[in-house]
C-alpha cells in the first residue's frame, strides 16, 4: 500500500534530518522521495560499499551492525545513510531489514539536487550531521 501524501509529509516533517523545514522545502524532499520496500533479512545498505541513497524507515525495523556488531535497532521515524550520501564514501555500517520494511528513499543525486535547490534543506542537514560530530566527539572525550 502506498503511503498518502499526509503521511509522507509528517514522516517526513517529523525527521530530525529534516525538522523545522518550511513547506517548500519539505515539499521538495517530498517529491525527490520514493517508496521502497525490504523483506525481513534484506540488507538495505552494505559496510564498506559506497552509498547511493539515503533512507527514512516509514514501516518497520532494521540492524545497524558494524563489524558484526549490532549498534541500534531502527523503527518508523528514523533514518540512516546521510553520511555516504554527502560525502560519496563508504558506508560506515550495514543495516538490515529485520521485519518487512517500508521506506522513503533518496538517490544520491535526488538528494544532492535538493539540497542545491533548497539552502533550508542543506542548513537542516548540516546541523544536524555537525550535531552527530558534536555527541560523537564529547563521547570520545569521556
Amino acid at each position: 500500500m502506498t503511503l498518502t501524501h499526509d503521511r509522507r509529509s509528517a514522516l517526513l516533517g517529523a525527521c530530525p534530518l529534516f525538522r523545522g523545514l518550511d513547506a517548500d522545502g519539505l515539499a521538495a524532499v517530498s517529491a525527490a522521495a520514493i517508496e521502497v520496500e525490504f523483506p525481513a533479512g534484506r540488507v538495505i545498505a552494505r559496510q564498506g560499499e559506497v552509498g547511493t541513497g539515503f533512507f527514512l524507515i516509514a514501516d518497520g525495523t532494521a540492524q545497524v551492525i558494524r563489524d558484526g556488531t549490532v549498534l541500534a535497532i531502527l523503527g518508523p521515524g528514523e533514518f540512516f545513510g546521510e553520511l555516504s550520501v554527502l560525502d560519496g564514501g563508504p558506508r560506515v555500517a550495514q543495516v538490515v531489514a529485520t521485519s518487512p520494511s517500508r521506506c522513503l528513499a533518496l538517490a544520491s543525486w535526488d538528494f544532492e539536487r535538493v539540497l542545491r535547490e533548497e539552502p533550508g534543506v542543506a542548513l537542516a542537514v548540516l546541523r544536524v550531521v555537525a550535531g552527530r560530530l558534536r555527541e560523537t566527539s564529547a563521547d570520545h572525550r569521556s
